[in-house]
């Protein structure tokens, strides 16, 4: 456990020199408060929900965090996940998932499970973030499109109704101000990328709403402030229901806030973040988010990237980023109902494109047609399913595209032997009807059957030498199917010899009656050895190989 708290160390750089950090965390500020307001309306709980989450879970994850420049609160991603839990089982179903979640999170990083995201397949990666950048694109369409309820128990169902009502019934200022914000933040973002244009775009577009009265959907009031801790959420009997969307909370929440971390690294010279103490910062902000009223959060790869490209050190940065959250919260909460719904959509549809890497996903898919398909179900799986599904098909088939490709690698053939091997004498051998064959690679369950095919083919010879020696793997399965070659060629007389064979894979043959013969006499350390019994044996009349 205390490598999993904090640390003077995490600090003492913050306290001799403060100013650089200060002003990261307030562009930071800056840009996280349309996110944070836009993320609450579409999760269902509202931006109060939303600002909540951005100034507790980014506190504590600042502080408890294994980053020192990850920048937590409400995300694109956790949303699209968040909306059917939403419809399902309420505001009340939400927090109660959030906190579950929390727990989960801890239990994990107490567990160290944190370095096991090193082993996600890029193309799984890749195929979820594009999916998810449509996800939250078509989300927006309703606040977009000036409509007030769009019907649909799928993003692209309630998107597609928007579309349907907007026809019906054009609202064009809506939709200009939200591609004008959009216009905004991705022009001024190319060329001017330290400016908080999203702050500004979202200024500009309230202010021109107020003084010439556009008819838009406006955010309305939120309270000044934060509610007071409670526990009020959480009813005993919807803790069955609600433990599956948590754990797939939980999932989201430790693959994204794992991912933005390991960015975040690759974005600053010389750091390298804790993941178990990063999943535990995360399990204590979803735990203490809820009692405020707020929803799950990870780390945030756009904000973590602006912390780090806006020249933050320490973790103060991330810490000062929560406190002005905070004092937006409880200073311009009246501002803040005046917003244009319109407008905090342009800011997420322009998140939505630069969450898209084009050339990644161009790299990927020129790699390979296996690694192409893994990217595109994974795609297809998220934009019409939800994304944890997503994720769950997209490792299945990228297992299945490994353990296919190893068992590619496993060889068996017969030997040419070199001149180490007595070449001179293996003509011999064959003449004599000695056959040596030697397997390479793994012998497991993915290439077991063809190994079972090939050895119990074997005929016109008396005895049949099995070179172990280079054999990576062997499990249940391939010693099984190794078990069954060997009876099948006892049976017709044939007598196996084994060379080389590791302690391990002898222990394993042994525990399933693998072993030729009677499990000794045919096993030699070296392959001359085996060769020396084979000739013996075919030099006896041959009814005594069938002894």
């Amino acid at each position: 456990m205390r490598t999993l708290l904090p640390s003077w160390s995490d600090w003492r750089p913050a306290v001799r020199a403060p100013g650089a950090d200060l002003l990261a965390g307030l562009v930071v500020a800056l840009v996280a408060l349309p996110l944070a307001l836009g993320f609450g309306i579409s999760s269902g709980l509202g931006a109060a929900a939303g600002l909540a989450t951005a100034v507790v879970a980014g506190a504590l994850a600042a502080v408890f965090g294994g980053s020192r420049f990850q920048v937590s609160g409400p995300t694109g991603a956790m949303t699209v996940v968040l909306v059917p839990i939403f419809h399902r089982h309420g505001a009340s179903g939400v927090l109660a998932v959030g906190l579950l979640a929390g727990l989960v999170l801890v239990v994990l990083a107490v567990a160290g499970v944190g370095r096991a995201v090193r082993y996600m397949p890029a193309p799984v990666i890749e195929g979820f973030t594009a999916g998810i950048a449509v996800v939250i694109a078509l989300q927006q369409f309703p606040s977009a499109l000036g409509v007030a309820h769009a019907h649909g128990d799928k993003v692209w169902r309630s998107a597609f109704d928007a579309v349907r009502q907007f026809a019906a019934s054009p609202n064009w200022t809506s939709l200009v101000l939200a591609l004008a914000v959009a216009a905004v933040l991705l022009i001024g973002g190319r060329y001017l990328p330290r400016l908080p244009f999203a702050l500004l775009a979202v200024i500009l577009a309230t202010v021109a709403t107020k003084l010439f009265h556009l008819d838009l959907n406006l955010i309305g009031t939120i309270p000044s402030g934060l509610q007071a801790p409670t526990l009020d959420f959480l009813h005993p009997d919807q803790l069955d229901s609600l433990l599956a969307p948590a754990l797939a909370v939980a999932a989201l929440a430790a693959l994204e806030s794992l991912l933005s971390a390991t960015a975040a690294d690759s974005m600053a010279v010389g750091t390298r973040h804790n993941p178990d103490r990063e999943l535990f910062g995360q399990g204590l902000a979803n735990i203490a988010a809820p009692l405020f009223g707020g929803v799950p959060a990870t780390g945030a790869i756009a904000r973590t990237a602006v912390n780090v490209r806006s020249g933050a050190r320490t973790r103060l940065a991330a810490l000062t980023h929560a406190v002005v959250l905070a004092a937006i919260v409880y200073l311009a909460a009246g501002l803040v109902a005046w917003i244009p719904l319109a407008a905090l959509a342009g800011v997420l549809l322009a998140t939505t494109v630069r969450m898209v890497e084009t050339a990644s996903l161009a790299a990927i898919a020129r790699a390979s047609k296996g690694d192409a398909a893994i990217m595109a179900v994974t795609f297809v799986v998220t934009v019409a399913m939800d994304l944890v599904t997503a994720v769950a098909i997209g490792v299945g088939i990228a297992v299945l595209l490994a353990l296919r490709s190893v068992a590619k690698e496993a060889r068996m053939h017969q030997i040419p032997l070199d001149d180490a091997d007595h070449l001179a004498e293996e003509h011999g051998l064959l003449h004599d009807h000695i056959v040596a064959y030697r397997l390479d690679g793994p012998l497991f369950f993915a290439a077991a059957h063809r190994f079972l095919l090939e050895l119990a083919e074997v005929s016109e010879v008396r005895v049949v030498i099995l070179r172990m020696s280079h054999l990576t793997a062997l499990d249940t399965t391939g010693a099984l199917t190794l078990r069954d070659a060997i009876g099948k060629l006892e049976h017709r007389g044939i007598t196996v010899l084994m060379s080389g064979l590791r302690a391990d894979h002898r222990r394993r043959l042994a525990a399933i009656g693998a072993l030729p013969g009677d499990g000794t006499a045919h096993l030699f350390e070296h392959t001359p050895d085996a060769i020396a019994v084979a000739r013996d044996l075919v030099s006896r009349p041959a009814e005594s190989s069938h002894r």
